[in-house]
């Protein structure tokens, strides 16, 4: 039976590879034998995670894009489809939170930038892939990573909440639009993920008071996304479009 899991030899886009969830998808999809463009604005974080996948016998190509920037996304986009092929799959990553301060004390500046990048930002690398794979009829998946902010809020994180929110949106809206070209649009919803960017406040009193609203009462592990990233990513989700799956440990649905 074939696997449908199987990425052999597909070609994938992944922003914000270079740390955190953006990393650990990257590594995901080349398991599975993918050849995988690396894209962040840290050259170096790049070289290391492109290292990794080499010392695996993957592929992997660093290619440094700014996200907010639509000639640094375009540019990025045809380096990757020069070096690895036509590109089958993006996992459109790329996000920053808000700064924290309370709503009546965010600054505008602040706001912009987290739209900038989690919103606008993932709509000019969807819009440039999704024109590649249209332009050359052999369709796609695109995984647009949201957050289960984007489907309940919380304090102090406006501009991240309602981001991810217009992401899950615009996932929906994109299914629509671009099945025709047989480009299947999904998006992830994770929970609270144990990174090493995060892992501080988690492990604090904070985040141990969190825990308790949590009825899987722990915090995601990034090994936690890889069945639904694989998923999305590959031909196993073929009748899927639109779909955003929550990875939470039942956070969401509690009351």
């Amino acid at each position: 039976m074939t696997d449908r899991f199987d990425l052999t030899g597909q070609a994938a886009l992944v922003t914000g590879a270079s740390s955190g969830l953006g990393r650990h998808f990257a590594l995901t999809l080349a398991r599975a034998g993918a050849k995988v463009a690396l894209c962040a604005r840290r050259a170096d974080r790049l070289a290391e995670v492109a290292r990794e996948i080499q010392a695996m016998d993957g592929r992997a190509v660093p290619i440094v894009m700014d996200v907010t920037d639509a000639a640094s996304v375009r540019d990025g986009v045809a380096a990757a489809e020069t070096e690895l092929g036509s590109l089958a799959i993006l996992i459109n990553n790329s996000g920053i939170a808000d700064s924290g301060a309370p709503f009546l004390e965010q600054e505008e500046a602040d706001w912009d930038r987290v739209i900038g990048t989690n919103l606008k930002g993932a709509w000019l690398v969807a819009r440039e892939v999704a024109r590649h794979m249209a332009r050359l009829g052999h369709g796609g998946r695109i995984v647009n990573v949201g957050s289960v902010l984007g489907l309940r809020a919380a304090a102090r994180v406006p501009a991240y909440a309602a981001s991810k929110a217009g992401l899950i949106q615009l996932t929906r809206a994109m299914a629509v639009e671009l099945a025709r070209h047989d480009i299947r649009v999904n998006a992830l919803a994770p929970g609270y993920i144990e990174t090493d960017l995060n892992r501080d406040f988690l492990t604090s009193p904070a985040g141990t008071a969190m825990i308790k609203r949590i009825p899987a009462r722990r915090f995601g592990r990034l090994e936690d996304l890889d069945g639904p990233l694989l998923l999305l990513a590959s031909e196993a989700s073929g009748y899927m479009t639109g779909t955003v799956i929550t990875i939470d440990g039942g956070q969401s649905a509690a009351l």
